[in-house]
């Protein structure tokens, strides 16, 4: 735990503040809120866990022991975070015709393959919240005192724990929102903690509780399975911004009525800004590309967008657009280019690369200043001086916190063929090798006839390019 001091913005304070673990013997315990796996995670939900890799990455990077949770939620989410609504999971069982576990399961899968393909790393622990409904009912039974039963489930009193609502800024702002009135309710921001079966409904995901036959509130999950797996208090929880109004509060508000104290629950509360499109918050909603597996489609490597969100500082919102994927999906170009080139040539022996660490440390302990990071890298991979040990060894600690592979990446990787390509790579590469036959010979309508030929294969020719690209993508 050498090097520059880590400091953390502090949701909950509204502050930065320095890092030390809570206890040294169980090492750094960080809770990061997982996806509802009801369809495929959008752009701006990966954003959330490109944050957590970071962190978790530069924790383990500065000598911390760690232990990571993502939880997946498969029950209880409703399609409003306030009390009414449906059951995200059940409501796309009905949509699709499946069972609500075939659903679960899939897009849980689905949520693993995007990680993969971001180069995030598997946290230690990924429970399912529907493992975890016995512990529910018992922690909702250890904080009953807190709470009052009504026929359509058991609510948690929000005026019985200390400074409700002071992660969102005020009891005001963190019920704003939950318009919607359930009858019985004494004070707007009251939550379920147990949803009750309306009489004459069946759910697919229902269990017997003391209260009825019902599903868990989605706030009550995490609170239960951080407690599970980490132990309350532990050290960091993440999360995007909107969690901070009221799903986090409500996290807060079940943790404090569970030790009966004011502790949170967690020493410090992150949250990553909103991606956000030219219309407002990204959505899958909005159309266009709003999924790792579309942008992929049209052509870009999925590491194009990991550098897309580590260019924009965590808590600042990042516009998605086609110019700004496009320069990232560029950037990476450069980097990839440069990574192959600095990897294999000899250098001229200096063997102290210790001011490009020093520099990478500076800015990631100063809360994951990573837009700092990466002129750092570039600097790095310009670098001519440097031996070959001293520069592999040093690329390899620029990926294990930023996360990029540019110690094994390649060109021939970032050849992603976009869908609607009529043809195979091999034949793709054929033919822009007799296309450059052809405009070596001055033979130009043959060399066009080629190139509309890939065009209307879905292939776009990108003559000229600076980097020596051979296809443009459309976005």
């Amino acid at each position: 735990m050498t090097g520059a001091s880590l400091t953390l913005y502090n949701s909950f304070t509204r502050s930065l503040e320095p890092f030390a673990p809570i206890d040294l013997a169980r090492g750094t315990r960080v809770y990061s809120c997982g996806p509802t796996v009801y369809s495929d995670p959008h752009l701006g939900n990966l954003r959330a866990y490109v944050f957590t890799d970071t962190l978790s990455r530069t924790l383990r990077w500065k000598g911390y022991p760690l232990t990571h949770v993502i939880n997946i939620t498969d029950v209880g989410h409703l399609t409003s975070d306030a009390d009414a609504g449906e059951d995200k999971m059940e409501k796309a069982a009905k949509a699709r015709g499946q069972s609500a576990w075939d659903i679960s399961r899939h897009y849980a899968d689905v949520f693993r393959r995007n990680l993969a393909d971001l180069n995030i790393a598997m946290p230690d622990h990924m429970p399912l919240a529907t493992d975890y409904v016995p512990a529910m009912i018992e922690f909702a039974r250890g904080i009953e005192q807190h709470c009052y039963a009504l026929d359509s489930g058991l609510y948690f009193d929000s005026t019985t724990v200390p400074d409700y609502g002071k992660l969102s800024g005020g009891q005001d702002d963190a019920g704003e929102g939950r318009i919607e009135s359930v009858v019985g309710k004494r004070h707007p921001q009251d939550f379920a903690i147990w949803r009750n079966t309306p009489p004459g409904e069946t759910r697919q995901m229902e269990w017997d509780s003391p209260w009825g036959r019902g599903a868990p509130g989605w706030h009550l999950e995490c609170s239960v399975m951080s407690a599970q797996l980490l132990g309350l208090p532990f050290d960091i929880h993440t999360g995007g911004i909107d969690h901070r109004e009221i799903h986090h509060v409500n996290e807060i508000a079940q943790n404090q009525a569970h030790c009966n104290c004011a502790d949170s629950g967690a020493r410090i509360w992150m949250h990553n800004n909103f991606l956000v499109d030219r219309g407002g918050k990204m959505s899958k909603s909005k159309g266009g590309i709003a999924t790792l597996d579309a942008l992929v489609a049209k052509g870009v490597h999925p590491l194009a967008y990991r550098l897309m969100c580590l260019s924009a500082h965590y808590r600042s919102e990042l516009e998605f657009s086609g110019d700004n994927l496009l320069a990232a999906l560029v950037r990476l170009r450069r980097l990839v280019l440069a990574a192959e080139k600095f990897r294999t040539a000899e250098g001229k022996g200096k063997t102290d690369a210790s001011s490009y660490l020093e520099r990478l440390d500076a800015a990631v302990s100063e809360d994951l200043n990573t837009p700092r990071a990466l002129p750092v890298l570039e600097e790095l991979l310009a670098d001519k001086q440097l031996a070959r040990e001293a520069r592999l060894a040093t690329l390899e600690q620029f990926d294990a916190v930023l996360g990029l592979n540019l110690a094994a990446l390649t060109r021939a990787d970032l050849r992603v063929r976009p869908a609607d390509a009529q043809v195979t790579d091999a034949e793709i590469e054929a033919r822009l090798a007799q296309r450059k036959e052809a405009r070596a010979a001055k033979d130009f309508a043959r060399s066009d006839a080629i190139r509309d030929e890939l065009l209307g294969a879905g292939v776009e020719v990108m003559d000229g390019d600076p980097l020596g690209w051979d296809w443009k993508v459309e976005i």
